[in-house]
């Protein structure tokens, strides 16, 4: 299921210059089929939460599994941008249903002392499936009719799999709580989650992190193939980011446990992408690949501190909950950010705005970084020195 969730997506970026010309359609229409299913996770996410602890979450995450099959089947139909566009979104509903409930699900299913190798086995398939996309969509094309259609059907199948196995194989957990209890405690731990002003500002810093990592994952190919690439090496090229960022995700969490703080696991791996904005549109091609194995790092380092944050900001039983929020308005970010690069590509002619724009992005995640407190294991030990210093 987490293969499936977000190959479709990232299998966009190395044929955004095909479906232009295809279907007739400016950069910035086409970055809404790349980022228009970001925005359903947007929408989509804590909805599909609330709507899981009602009626199970075999059914629920089942039936997002056949949406996201659906969505995925219905892009190789499409005949015009509005159909395109529309099925996408309808793909992206169903990974905004399946997305939110990957955690819930390993926290039903499996017992503590294996819940952590669980997680690692979903979070890398999670990182495998968009590096494949990025790599791979090019080459299968080309190797098989070259039409766009060939890659809608690649990334259409572990969605198709996923799904059909869903129902036959999976059951309900025994341990969820009674639906009636979750109804009512919904209501109060949104209000919780509300008022809880980290939680808003961990918003604040994923919405800047998501604005950053969709838009350069998402114009990568295209900058490159600027720089004389062919559409299969910028692929390629392009998913070094995320396979670096598959053992970053494993080293993370000892690195974090060893330094006991929190905040420069946020600010530092921004500053690298700050740095990695500004150099990538000046360096030739055979370069490139430095400041994607900078930002590979970057994003390992972002996401894993994101999600021990989720933990530390809030009490136990409002994770899901504060999950699902962050989630919800950072994911607008993911959105907002291709647009506006396809949008500066089509006016200039070129990406080089767009790469200061991250850079200005990142250079705000720095700032509000450091207004979020520290939340590590040394955090109350740096208080108690500060405060005798004073």
């Amino acid at each position: 299921m987490a293969f499936a969730l977000f190959s479709p997506i990232f299998g966009i970026p190395p044929i955004e210059h095909i479906l232009k010309e295809e279907f007739s359609l400016s950069h910035a229409q086409t970055s809404l089929i790349y980022s228009g299913p970001v925005l359903m996770i947007a929408v989509i996410s804590l909805p599909a939460g609330i709507l899981t602890d009602r009626i199970g979450i075999r059914k629920a995450a089942g039936i997002g599994a056949i949406i996201l099959a659906i969505g995925s089947v219905l892009r190789l139909t499409a005949n015009n941008p509005q159909s395109l566009i529309a099925f996408s979104f309808i793909y992206g509903v169903g990974v905004g249903w399946v997305f939110p409930n990957l955690p819930k699900l390993v926290s039903l299913w499996a017992p503590k002392h294996r819940a952590v190798s669980i997680t690692a086995i979903y979070t890398v398939a999670l990182y495998v499936g968009p590096a494949l996309a990025l790599a791979i969509t090019v080459p299968v094309m080309l190797a098989t009719t070259g039409t766009y259609q060939v890659a809608f059907l690649l990334w259409s199948i572990p969605a198709i799999i996923a799904a059909v196995m869903w129902w036959i194989l999976v059951r309900e957990p025994t341990s969820q709580e009674p639906p009636s209890e979750n109804r009512v405690n919904n209501i109060t731990k949104l209000r919780t989650v509300f008022s809880n002003a980290n939680v808003w500002l961990l918003s604040i810093i994923a919405f800047f992190y998501f604005f950053f990592y969709y838009t350069w994952s998402g114009w990568a190919p295209t900058l490159l193939i600027s720089k004389g690439a062919s559409a299969s090496l910028a692929g390629l090229i392009s998913s070094i980011t995320i396979w670096v960022g598959i053992p970053i995700v494993f080293l993370m969490p000892r690195l974090n446990t060893k330094l006991g703080l929190r905040k420069p696991f946020l600010w530092g791996p921004a500053v690298a992408c700050i740095i990695a904005s500004l150099v990538v549109v000046r360096i030739g091609l055979s370069a490139t690949w430095l400041p994607m194995v900078m930002v590979g790092i970057a994003d390992g380092a972002i996401i894993v501190t994101l999600l021990i944050l989720l933990v530390e900001i809030v009490d136990v039983k409002l994770v899901g909950i504060a999950t699902g929020v962050v989630w919800a308005i950072s994911h607008g970010g993911g959105f907002i950010g291709p647009i506006i690069g396809g949008n500066i590509l089509d006016t200039t002619g070129n990406l080089n705005l767009s790469y200061i724009i991250l850079a200005i992005i990142c250079s705000a995640l720095v700032a509000v970084a450091f207004k979020l407190p520290e939340t590590g294991p040394k955090a109350s030990r740096i208080s108690t020195v500060e405060s005798t210093n004073y």
